[in-house]
């Protein structure tokens, strides 16, 4: 059994966007906020947690690149998702230049984006 304080902290299956057809439609009637180095689509939903999607094209870097900015974005979604109300979908695509982010760089952009509190 995962403690409540640690459950609110992980990234389970239900914390994703994981369908071809929810990323159409979070692309199509979603509302985007572009920052110098992320597009942040977002969509308010009805569900009892918000959702992440990252998306981050070969334009980006090799598999390897890809794969860190993924990880980094997961990990700052995974902080903030508690401060996230009411809940939302979210889809990130990451922009050419976004390999040379650092983590407190990335977690800044999408706090902005989100118009989340930069400290938290």
């Amino acid at each position: 059994m995962i403690p409540p304080v640690a459950a609110s902290r992980c990234y389970p299956k239900s914390a994703r966007v994981r369908r071809r057809r929810e990323y159409l439609t979070l692309q199509r009637e979603g509302r985007r906020r572009h920052t110098p180095h992320l597009v942040i689509i977002r969509q308010a939903v009805a569900g009892a947690r918000s959702r992440l999607g990252v998306t981050v094209s070969k334009r980006v870097g090799n598999a390897v690149v890809r794969n860190r900015i993924k990880r980094l974005l997961r990990e700052i979604f995974r902080h903030r998702q508690a401060a996230i109300t009411p809940p939302i979908d979210i889809v990130v695509i990451a922009k050419p230049g976004a390999e040379t982010l650092t983590y407190a760089q990335a977690a800044t952009e999408f706090a902005k984006a989100l118009e989340l509190d930069v400290d938290g």
